[in-house]
């Protein structure tokens, strides 16, 4: 299983939300590219670069940090925030991200997405469902869709998609562990995908247990960032 560390970016620096709200933020003083590096000092391979000021404005922003931290690191960088459109899709490709994190698109205007893996192809996407009471939720979690969580992963994966990130709204930046059962109910209905938790990371016990249920990844923001799981742990989970 691998660590991946989530770098949240407002307004150029580090920044972590309580379940998703803009208004309840926190900043971390580190740069983020030197933090890279040192991350993938310790064998992290992947890095999860979310665009909080391109989620708001419709639009990929920090265009200019993720080609710092491509051009610097071997990092593997999927970006997520602001990719509404072929060419926004295209700009952060230009720009060294390896994957997309999508999710609002592939909910409400699944034909849109479909075209978008017809053009990229199937394996540079990572579709994101955040989760609650195990309906998808889109639009910073505010938009309740009714769409049961398995029936979405379902659609997607027909469409040769094979990773998947799931959060629990609830445990999002709450630092109250990750929601277990969901994810054990996720593997055992898709054995085959690719699994990517995120939420509610508490202690390094609690990366253990995704493991056990089956997630081949697990993101780590908040916990990283107030210090319970320290970097030298990363280098336990450096497979890929």
């Amino acid at each position: 299983m691998q660590i991946v560390p989530a770098f949240d970016i407002m307004d150029g620096r580090l920044v972590r939300l309580h379940q998703g709200d803009f208004g309840q933020k926190t900043e971390y003083p580190a740069d983020p590219l030197e933090l890279a590096r040192q991350m993938e000092g310790t064998g992290i391979q992947r890095l999860h670069l979310i665009d909080l000021d391109g989620a708001r404005e419709g639009k990929p922003i920090h265009l200019p940090l993720l080609e710092k931290i491509a051009g610097h690191t071997r990092l593997t960088i999927d970006y997520g925030g602001g990719l509404r459109s072929m060419a926004a899709l295209r700009q952060v490709w230009d720009a060294g991200a390896s994957l997309f994190s999508v999710g609002s698109v592939a909910v409400k205007a699944p034909d849109e997405f479909r075209a978008w893996v017809e053009r990229f192809g199937a394996d540079k996407f990572i579709v994101g469902a955040d989760v609650r009471n195990k309906q998808v939720a889109v639009h910073g979690w505010v938009e309740q869709t009714g769409l049961d969580v398995f029936e979405f992963i379902r659609r997607v994966k027909a469409l040769g998609v094979a990773r998947f990130s799931v959060t629990d709204i609830e445990k999002d930046g709450a630092l109250n562990g990750p929601a277990i059962d969901l994810y054990r109910e996720i593997h055992q209905m898709f054995p085959d995908i690719d699994l990517t938790a995120s939420g509610g990371i508490s202690n390094v016990a609690d990366v253990e247990a995704l493991r056990e249920v089956g997630c081949s990844a697990v993101l780590i923001g908040k916990a990283f960032f107030e210090g319970i799981v320290p970097m030298r742990f990363f280098s336990i989970y450096t497979k890929a």
